[in-house]
């Protein structure tokens, strides 16, 4: 599985596509589910940033386990937290600002302290490196969907 840098220009390459839909893939757009990919982003590194290290405690969670170690996101399985649904005015410019802000957020991200958290509403707490993996799990589920709405 490729790490979240390497996720990201993928990511950038799609955005000439965000107006495409595919009703068989999914009721959402390429845009839709790239500035979706983009909030999660952005929005767990800020949780993380202002998270207390020292209220972390590690704790084993068997779905979080068994995504893990596919490496996959079942489809349809879960629904996206309000804070992280895009508006409905998603744009090339839009979704390219949206990119820069994320690539200012990963590098953040890599910033914080191992014990900084994130609490997932499924898979519990998980520490620094644990969120820069989900994010890449999470990411990359996004683009399979992409993908599939393209082919």
């Amino acid at each position: 599985m490729k790490n979240i840098d390497a996720i990201m220009p993928e990511l950038a390459n799609y955005i000439a596509d965000h107006k495409q839909f595919n009703k068989a893939i999914s009721e959402a757009s390429v845009g839709w589910h790239l500035e979706h990919s983009l909030l999660v982003i952005k929005q767990i590194t800020s949780t993380v940033a202002q998270s207390e290290p020292k209220l972390y405690k590690s704790k084993f969670n068997l779905t979080r386990f068994f995504v893990f170690l596919s490496k996959t996101i079942p489809r349809g399985k879960a629904k996206a937290p309000k804070v992280v649904i895009p508006a409905d005015n998603i744009t090339s410019e839009t979704l390219q600002e949206s990119l820069k802000n994320t690539y200012q957020a990963i590098a953040y991200l890599k910033d914080c302290q191992e014990k900084q958290y994130f609490m997932h509403p499924i898979f519990g707490q998980l520490n620094k490196k644990q969120t820069i993996k989900f994010l890449a799990i999470h990411t990359e589920h996004h683009l399979k969907i992409i993908r599939a709405i393209l082919k």
